[in-house]
């Protein structure tokens, strides 16, 4: 049974819109199953097209052996984020790369880009999550990123407009930071005014403004001058700074 998305007033004055896991967009193609937040391919929902400039979140799971022939993009800025196994990549940028987990990829598809990724594993099932964000300008010359950040605890900087503090640069006014919180586990985040937090839960569970998120869940929080994130063991989630 799906569970309904809830819009909820949380503290004083900000907004905070449940995406649950079950609810979002499903496709089996035997040797990929993926889960869409947003609307994507065949799965249409007017009511998720996307949260600002972000525009996609699938949740792939790719059966050994197996993957995305080559194809082509354009004008968008693509995240992968490998959850488990390995992520062989090439492109025709001439990079030909294998991102094993917990790797971040960022690609600029810019004025056309094509590549394919594969599961190199003959027993290993790839999970990873394919993330597009709408570039503040189009045309721009394609580009390619890769990095695995040191594991630590609280918010750590991913993606960045000016690639502050090792972060990868992204060419829109928009941030990903990757959160890591143990059981009981406390940080917080204060957002500027206007700006959107989009959440999106990896592995655990997660307290975001007093409501909690499973894997897989997601949240869309407005309005707020502070977010509050309490963790269990080996909660992991994304977390979107947005205009």
């Amino acid at each position: 049974m799906l569970v309904p998305d809830e819009t909820k007033t949380s503290g004083e004055n900000s907004m905070i819109e449940i995406r649950h896991s079950e609810a979002r967009g499903y496709a089996d193609h035997g040797w990929l199953q993926s889960r869409h937040t947003f609307s994507f391919a065949d799965y249409y929902d007017p009511q998720h097209t996307g949260v600002s400039a972000l525009r996609v979140i699938n949740d792939d799971r790719v059966m050994p052996g197996k993957g995305f022939a080559t194809h082509s993009h354009q004008n968008m800025e693509i995240i992968s984020y490998v959850k488990k196994g390995t992520i062989e990549h090439k492109d025709s940028m001439g990079h030909v790369k294998r991102l094993a987990a917990g790797t971040f990829q960022l690609m600029r598809a810019g004025t056309g880009v094509t590549h394919s990724e594969y599961n190199p594993s003959s027993t290993e099932t790839l999970e990873f999550l394919q993330i597009w964000i709408q570039p503040d300008e189009a045309g721009l010359k394609p580009a390619y990123q890769q990095k695995q950040f040191a594991t630590r605890k609280g918010l750590q900087l991913i993606v960045s407009p000016d690639a502050r503090d090792g972060s990868m640069l992204i060419h829109q006014d928009a941030c990903l930071y990757q959160l890591r919180l143990d059981t009981d586990q406390s940080t917080s985040f204060s957002p500027d005014a206007g700006r959107t937090l989009y959440v999106h839960v990896v592995t655990g569970t997660l307290g975001v403004n007093g409501e909690s998120l499973g894997e897989g869940d997601g949240a869309t929080v407005k309005e707020a001058d502070n977010v509050e994130f309490i963790g269990t063991e080996g909660s992991v989630a994304l977390v979107f700074d947005l205009p």
